[in-house]
């Protein structure tokens, strides 16, 4: 048998995809270690075996202790890795893009550097979550008075259709306890779509700090991403989850949205907009693949050479280039 050292590199296209695979798994007070091409979560209830390569994120919570062969294979099999604090509330660090792939990097880029594209890009967004009204032409700060005035109407409307009394917006950080039942609800609602956008922004090998609507924090774009889910899954979801009962809000509210999630493929809805938010000019046949192992080189121009090439003179370019 082959050691792990000895093994051949997984290729991109032996890896599960993305949008196929689970959004997170949560682990605590745990040792993880490898069995094969498994992960194993060992504690005082026994071993339980998980299969990397169906992991989009590994999230490690307080208490675990990691080895160095469950690293490898996480790394193998294109997995992310964050350490969190209690609940995942908390993000400390974490590992590398599932995507070798700098297409959408390199077009996140693009389009935020530009002032004119970054707004196009805004704009895009804020037709993505409210497809009735058409944003051409708004200013930045109409479209945040717009947005403003939708997300106050969904607060009005979801109050009325669950009966849950809603007295504004109310959460200061740091004293999630100090909110009542609905506010705790909107606030794990929106806690963890920030993770789960956070996990498929990363996974694609996008920035999460070039926003284009969120400015000036290092996770700008993924509040982007987040919001664009806010008045169709997030609110109505806390909402609900508020007029059942008003005991262990955040963790049912939590579990509520990840069945949810699950129900409508929200992962793969969420790959897809960033793609189009990204690069609207390519779909379907056209669009980038992520799935790409190839290292380039930038010439004059626009053009890219292969790389591993000693371009020493002219005759090393070809016609083409010059």
């Amino acid at each position: 048998m082959s050691t792990v050292s000895r093994r051949p590199a997984l290729t991109p296209r032996q890896l599960t995809r993305t949008g196929e695979r689970l959004s997170f798994v949560y682990l605590e007070r745990c040792t993880v270690h490898r069995d094969a091409n498994a992960i194993t979560a060992q504690d005082a209830e026994g071993t339980t075996h998980i299969p990397s390569a169906t992991i989009g994120t590994l999230l490690l919570g307080p208490g675990t202790r990691v080895t160095h062969q469950a690293m490898s294979v996480l790394g193998e099999t294109g997995a992310a890795v964050c350490w969190v604090g209690e609940h995942g509330v908390r993000y400390y660090a974490s590992g590398r893009a599932l995507s070798r792939s700098s297409a959408l990097m390199e077009a996140q880029a693009r389009q935020w550097a530009n002032p004119r594209s970054r707004l196009a890009v805004a704009r895009a967004m804020y037709r993505l979550r409210f497809p009735d009204e058409d944003p051409a032409g708004l200013t930045r700060h109409e479209l945040l008075g717009r947005e403003g005035k939708r997300v106050k109407d969904c607060y009005r409307v979801q109050a009325a259709r669950t009966g849950v009394p809603w007295r504004g917006r109310r959460y200061t950080p740091g004293d999630f306890p100090s909110g009542d039942a609905i506010n705790q609800a909107i606030t794990a609602a929106a806690q963890c779509m920030y993770g789960i956008a956070h996990a498929v922004v990363t996974s694609l090998g996008c920035s999460p700090a070039l926003g284009f609507i969120h400015s000036g924090h290092e996770l700008s774009f993924v509040l982007d991403i987040a919001d664009l889910y806010k008045t169709e899954i997030g609110i109505p979801l806390a909402f609900d989850v508020a007029a059942q009962d008003e005991e262990d809000i955040g963790p049912r509210t939590r579990r509520a949205l990840r069945d949810r999630i699950n129900e409508i493929s929200l992962l793969n809805r969420c790959v897809d907009d960033i793609k189009h938010l990204l690069l609207p000019e390519t779909t379907g046949s056209s669009a980038p693949d992520d799935d790409r192992d190839v290292v380039t080189l930038q010439s004059d121009h626009g053009y890219q050479v292969a790389s591993g090439i000693n371009y020493d003179g002219p005759e090393d370019y070809g016609d083409k280039l010059w």
